[in-house]
C-alpha cells in the first residue's frame, strides 16, 4: 500500500469539495459561506453551514488567513542564543499569543548584524505580521530600519527613530534593594557590580546611591565595578572588607557576583545574613537558589516584559501602534535567606 492510499485506521479528512458536493453548490459558494463573504441567500448559507457541521469539516486556518491577508504569525529575534535573558521574554510573548491563536517563529542572530538582516528578510518573505527583538541587558541596540511590519524591542532599547522598546527597570531595582535593606536595619551598604561600560551596571548603581541619598546616607565605599562573575565577587568582597570592615550589607549587580561575595564573606569569617546581608540581581534561579544561603535577588520581570511587548505588538498589527519611546516594566524583589 502506498503512502498516498487511504489506510483503514486513518480517518479520511473532509475537504471543501466534499461539502460542496453534499450541499449541491460550487466550491466557490462554500468558500464564500465559510469566510462570510459574497452575496448569498440566507437559506444557502444555512444549508452549507449545516452540511459542513454534519460532515465535521474544519477549515484550514492558514488558507483562511491568506484569504483575509493575514498569516497569524509573528517572529522573535534574539541576539544571544536564547539565553536566560531571552527565554523568559519568549515565554511571556507565547503566554500572551496563545489565546489569540498566533504562532511565533524564533531566530538567533548571535549578535551578527548580517545574520540579523538575513533573518528579517526571510521572515518578511514568510509574511510575518510583526517582530519582537530581545537582547542581553538594558543596552542600546540599532533598529531594524523601515519595515512593512511593526516591531517591538525588548530588554535592549532601540536607537532607531520612532522605535518602541519595553525594558527592565534597572535603576528602580537598585533602589528597591536598598529600601529593603534599610527597612531591615542595615545602613552601611556597599555595592559590587559589573563593567562600568554596561548601561545596566550604571543604572543599578545610580538607583542604589539615589535611594541611599533619600535616606541621608551614602555607600560605605565607592561602587566597585568589575566583571559579571563569581571570581570578581570574591575579589571585590576582599577589597570592600579591607576598606570598610564595618560593612553590614552588600548589593551586587548580578547573582553571579553575589554568589562569589557570599563565598568570600565566609572565608573572611562573616556570616550571611547575620553579619552582612546580601542581595543579588536578575533572580537567575539556578544561581540564586544554589548559593549558601539562597540569595535575595532583584527580579527584572522579563516574562512580564515579553507579555507587554506582545500586547503592544498585537495592538500595532490591529492598527493602533504605540508612540515611539521606552516603556519601563517595574522590578520586584524576591526575598530569601541572605537578607532574612
Amino acid at each position: 500500500m502506498s503512502d498516498l492510499e487511504e489506510r483503514p485506521d486513518r480517518p479520511r479528512v473532509v475537504t471543501i469539495r466534499d461539502v460542496a458536493a453534499a450541499s449541491g453548490v460550487s466550491i466557490g459558494t462554500v468558500s464564500k459561506v465559510l469566510n462570510g463573504r459574497g452575496k448569498l441567500r440566507a437559506e444557502t448559507r444555512a444549508r452549507v453551514s449545516a452540511v459542513a457541521d454534519r460532515l465535521g469539516f474544519r477549515p484550514n486556518p492558514l488558507a483562511q488567513g491568506l484569504l483575509a491577508g493575514r498569516t497569524h504569525t509573528i517572529a522573535l529575534i534574539a541576539c544571544d542564543g536564547f539565553s536566560r535573558f531571552s527565554v523568559p521574554v519568549m515565554l511571556g510573548v507565547e503566554d500572551f499569543l496563545a489565546p489569540e491563536e498566533i504562532s511565533m517563529f524564533t531566530c538567533d542572530t548571535r549578535d551578527d548584524p548580517i545574520r540579523e538582516r538575513h533573518h528579517v528578510e526571510r521572515l518578511l518573505a514568510r509574511r510575518v505580521e510583526g517582530i519582537v527583538t530581545t537582547g542581553r541587558r538594558a543596552e542600546t541596540r540599532h533598529g531594524l530600519g523601515d519595515l512593512p511590519v511593526p516591531v517591538v524591542h525588548t530588554v535592549s532599547r532601540s536607537a532607531g527613530p520612532g522605535d518602541f522598546s519595553v525594558v527592565p527597570d534597572d535603576r528602580g531595582g537598585g533602589a528597591l534593594a536598598v529600601r529593603h535593606l534599610l527597612a531591615a536595619g542595615r545602613s552601611r551598604i556597599g555595592h559590587i557590580t559589573g563593567p562600568r561600560r554596561f548601561l545596566a551596571a550604571g543604572q543599578r548603581a545610580a538607583g542604589l546611591t539615589g535611594a541611599l541619598a533619600e535616606a541621608g546616607l551614602r555607600p560605605v565605599a565607592e561602587p566597585l565595578f568589575g566583571e559579571w562573575s563569581e571570581e570578581w565577587g570574591r575579589q571585590a568582597a576582599g577589597i570592600l572588607l579591607r576598606a570598610r570592615p564595618d560593612v553590614d550589607a552588600v548589593v551586587c549587580g548580578s547573582d553571579q557576583i553575589a554568589r562569589g561575595v557570599a563565598e568570600a564573606m565566609g572565608e573572611h569569617g562573616r556570616k550571611v545574613p547575620d553579619d552582612v546581608a546580601l542581595i543579588g540581581f536578575e533572580n537567575w534561579e539556578p544561581m540564586a537558589l544554589g548559593a549558601r544561603p539562597p540569595l535575595t535577588s532583584v527580579d527584572l520581570n522579563l516574562t512580564e516584559i515579553g507579555r507587554t511587548a506582545a500586547r503592544y505588538l498585537l495592538d500595532a498589527i490591529g492598527g493602533a501602534p504605540p508612540q515611539g519611546g521606552v516603556l519601563t516594566v517595574p522590578a520586584t524583589l524576591v526575598v530569601r535567606e541572605s537578607t532574612r
